[in-house]
Formats: structure tokens, C-alpha cells, sequence
């Protein structure tokens, strides 16, 4: 695995667990939804963690969103980062969670909680390959309203996507006019996301799945129950696909 030095160019931070950075380096192409590693010049224990990229394959400013953990070493220093310092990438990226991998379906869905989005937004600014799917939904959980940090981007790309893009808003801990409310397992199960994309999960669907380990696992369990979907595999084409990078 080789590391490279990435300069700082910006450090956006929404609030005091949230934050996006901004990188520029000299890394290998990627492929939109795949993640690299980032570690600190400063990091002890040489602390590594897996980050998927926002950006596009086609934007130079490499951009991930990160969620600071209290007790997180890596996740506190990143947050302290200021303009101009220095941070050490893998220069090659990682992961399958790709367009590429999806068999051709109808419906695609596209699961996320908190900082997941990211791989779901390099995908959708990228757009290679998304013309194979009639419908495309992003369904994007949070536990409250003020941590939709990419709400704007999330509707210029509704916009531009016109009625193919679908956008279903989720917070788990509050109400509001722009969302429904709940856990994204429960509000699969009782019908009401597939009520409110007015598009039923069925074998003319593909699921990706990107976020806590928990949703996850209940998610795609879920799903195999009843809807009878199976793990996406190379070997065996199926209808869900999940990335499990976070430890």
C-alpha cells in the first residue's frame, strides 16, 4: 500500500461532530463510490481509517465527509486540521461498491445514514452508467435536520436528474415537513419509503447499502426475508450490495 502526502485545501465544518475535508494529491484515478485510507503526519498508534470519497473521479479537490468521534484519535485530529497542512492517502482507492457491480435493473436504491451519502454523491456527480436504470432513489437518513450538510447539493442533483432522481429525507429523531421520521428497516417493513418513492422494492429493484453496521445487517436481512433478495456476488449476481468498511 503506497501513502502520499495530500495538502489541505479546505476544511468545511457543519457543526461539532461534522465536518468535510477537502484534499488535493497526486493519487491513481478511482472509480466513483470507492474509498481510500487517511492517516495523520501526527497520528498515534499510526492510526489508519477508511474514508469514501464525495467528489467526482472527474473534481481534482478530493472531498470526504467525516463524522468526529469523541474518543477517535484520527477522527479529533482530521477535525483540527487547518489550510495548508498535510495529511498522508493511500494513493491508490479501494472497494466495489460501484456502478460497475450493479446488474441492470429498473430500480436502483440507494440507503445511507449520517456521512454514507458520500459515496452515493460521487456516484450521482459522476453519472457514468446510471443511464441503465429507469429510476434512482436516494433514500438519506440522519438523526436530525441540521446534519442534511448536503441538502443542496442532494436538490441541484435532483434537478439535473429531473424525474429519474428520487430524494426520500430521513430523520430519526425529530419531525419535520422535509422528511419522514423513524429507522430506515422499520419504514422499509411498514411500506411507507416505498409509499412515499411511489416504487415498490421487487425483483426489478437493486438495494445499495452504505452506513451503520446495524442498519446494515437488519437492513439486508430484512430484505432476504421479504422480498426474497440475495447478496450481489460476482459469482452470484443478486439484488443487494453493501459496503463494510467501517471497523
Amino acid at each position: 500500500m503506497q501513502w502520499i502526502n495530500a495538502k489541505v485545501k479546505k476544511i468545511n465544518i457543519w457543526n461539532n461532530n461534522l465536518f468535510s475535508l477537502i484534499l488535493r494529491a497526486n493519487v491513481n484515478n478511482f472509480i466513483a463510490g470507492q474509498f481510500v485510507r487517511l492517516t495523520t503526519l501526527k497520528s498515534k498508534n499510526n492510526i489508519r481509517r477508511a474514508y469514501s470519497y464525495v467528489n467526482s473521479p472527474i473534481n481534482k479537490n478530493l472531498e470526504f465527509y467525516i463524522i468526529r468521534i469523541d474518543s477517535g484519535s484520527l477522527s479529533n485530529e482530521l477535525y483540527n486540521l487547518k489550510k495548508n497542512d498535510f495529511v498522508m492517502i493511500t494513493k491508490e482507492s479501494f472497494g466495489f461498491f460501484t456502478i460497475k457491480e450493479i446488474p441492470k435493473c429498473e430500480n436502483l436504491w440507494m440507503f445511507s445514514t449520517g456521512t454514507a451519502i458520500g459515496p452515493y454523491l460521487s456516484i450521482l456527480q459522476y453519472k457514468k452508467g446510471l443511464e441503465f436504470f429507469k429510476n434512482i432513489i436516494l433514500v438519506h437518513a440522519v438523526r436530525f435536520i441540521k446534519d442534511l450538510n448536503y441538502l443542496i447539493l442532494i436538490n441541484n442533483l435532483k434537478k439535473k436528474y429531473n424525474n429519474k432522481l428520487k430524494v426520500i429525507l430521513i430523520s430519526s429523531r425529530e419531525k419535520s415537513n422535509i422528511s419522514i421520521s423513524g429507522r430506515i428497516p422499520k419504514l422499509i417493513s411498514n411500506g411507507i419509503i416505498e409509499k412515499k418513492a411511489n416504487i415498490i422494492i421487487d425483483k426489478n429493484s437493486h438495494v445499495m447499502i452504505c452506513g451503520n453496521p446495524e442498519m446494515i445487517i437488519e437492513t439486508q436481512e430484512l430484505l432476504k426475508k421479504d422480498r426474497n433478495m440475495k447478496k450481489n456476488l460476482r459469482s452470484s449476481p443478486g439484488n443487494i450490495t453493501t459496503e463494510n468498511y467501517w471497523k
